[in-house]
């Protein structure tokens, strides 16, 4: 229930509109800090309605697979430079922005994460390891403003951003395949 009520207090706090705005005037702010809080909001929040729903889970996403499939989904979505772009000025889309990361991304991951074998998990880490160079790389190299509402010299801090995360990912998988998983089993 802490967890819950954590999740639910950053929920809130993100929704606030001083705290949307600001967050959503940088763009690096936008998509590497309120996109992934509002997903960890959700992370936090599953665990209610995995006690309240436990059927619904068991049923849908028993393996972990078709939620995670719908947490890459949705991620991916918002990757997209327009998304994000009309986040920014059409409602709706910042409405679902709001309800489809933390509950159509944070919700599923918590739920699938460990239903998943280790191999799965680093495919999940692989498959966003080569998502966000090639996000770095569009962001950087685009001799354009991919996004209306940010200069360009915040959209190539962005593919910055995410370049720094995808090495960040590839140390997590070199070091996952140098250690010794014995003693954890």
């Amino acid at each position: 229930m802490n967890q819950f009520l954590f999740g639910l207090v950053l929920y809130i706090a993100l929704m606030l509109p001083p705290v949307a705005g600001l967050m959503e005037s940088i763009m690096i702010v936008h998509m590497h800090m309120q996109m992934p809080m509002l997903v960890i909001a959700g992370f936090f929040m599953a665990k209610l309605f995995q006690v309240q729903f436990p059927q619904f889970f068991q049923k849908w996403n028993q393996n972990g697979v078709p939620g995670i499939l719908l947490f890459i989904i949705i991620m991916v979505y918002w990757m997209i430079p327009r998304t994000m772009d009309e986040a920014l000025t059409i409602q709706g889309v910042e409405i679902f922005k709001f309800v489809s990361l933390p509950f159509l991304a944070g919700v599923p991951l918590r739920d699938s994460w460990m239903k998943l074998s280790a191999i799965g998990r680093n495919s999940i880490i692989t498959l966003f390891t080569i998502l966000f160079l090639g996000m770095g790389w569009l962001y950087i190299e685009s001799p354009e403003q991919l996004c209306n509402n940010y200069l360009l010299i915040e959209q190539i801090t962005l593919g910055w951003g995410f370049v720094a995360m995808a090495v960040c990912l590839l140390i997590y998988l070199v070091y996952y395949y140098f250690i010794d998983h014995s003693q954890y089993q």
